[in-house]
């Protein structure tokens, strides 16, 4: 645990030097949210309806912007040979990257999202299963990515190559997360979102640290 700890350390050291990564998915999310008024008008009522479906989506996107970047810096500076040899196995310094890369990018996406909420008229009582879905489905987010992220290794334009992996991976928990927000400001029932998310989320858990150390193992072949 503690060298699990040291790579989550030495991973926030280097994002808070290079903060312009984290904010610019900050930007690009809020960005892409108060595009969307533009696009469909002021009226209220819309924006209300489908503020859900517009903060997942740009919760979606801004989380794919840091992904190409988890694993190709290490990998261009021979760092990630380095995490492959040390005592501490493989999957488990994925998971300690992986966790980094939530911390700096889909925790700041969490705590905007309800001040993006409220912009877009969604109901207070939708906010707080707002927040849930998103501490629930931002971390199966960066778990799946990093099976994509460790795929492209050494790859030609990898970022193309990274969304057209890892966008359908995405689409349950976008689907379920929409879902259960939609519940709430209902008064349906949203236990079954909620499990269903949860089990993604534990299922990414345990597979997605194996499968992305096996992709960087073959790079690194």
């Amino acid at each position: 645990m503690t060298a699990f700890g040291h790579v989550i350390k030495r991973e926030l050291n280097l994002a808070f030097r290079q903060h312009m990564d984290s904010l610019m998915v900050l930007v690009f999310f809020v960005l892409a949210i108060v595009l969307f008024p533009f696009g469909v008008g002021p009226e209220p009522n819309i924006l209300a309806r489908i503020a859900p479906g517009i903060i997942w989506v740009a919760a979606l996107l801004a989380a794919m912007l840091a992904l190409e970047r988890l694993f190709q810096a290490d990998f261009e500076d021979g760092s990630l040979e380095l995490l492959a040899l040390a005592p501490l196995p493989l999957e488990m310094s994925v998971l300690a990257k992986v966790t980094a890369h939530w911390m700096t990018t889909g925790l700041p996406l969490i705590v905007a999202a309800p001040v993006m909420a409220l912009m877009l008229n969604m109901d207070p009582d939708g906010v707080a299963m707002l927040l849930l879905v998103l501490l629930l489905g931002t971390p199966s987010l960066s778990l799946i990515g990093a099976i994509g992220a460790a795929l492209i290794l050494g790859a030609r334009r990898g970022g193309v190559l990274l969304s057209l992996l890892i966008l359908p991976l995405f689409i349950p928990v976008l689907i379920f997360g929409v879902s259960a927000i939609d519940g709430a400001l209902n008064g349906l029932a949203v236990k079954p979102q909620l499990l269903i998310l949860s089990g993604f989320f534990l299922a990414s858990l345990a597979l997605c640290p194996w499968a992305s150390a096996a992709a960087i193992r073959q790079a690194l072949e």
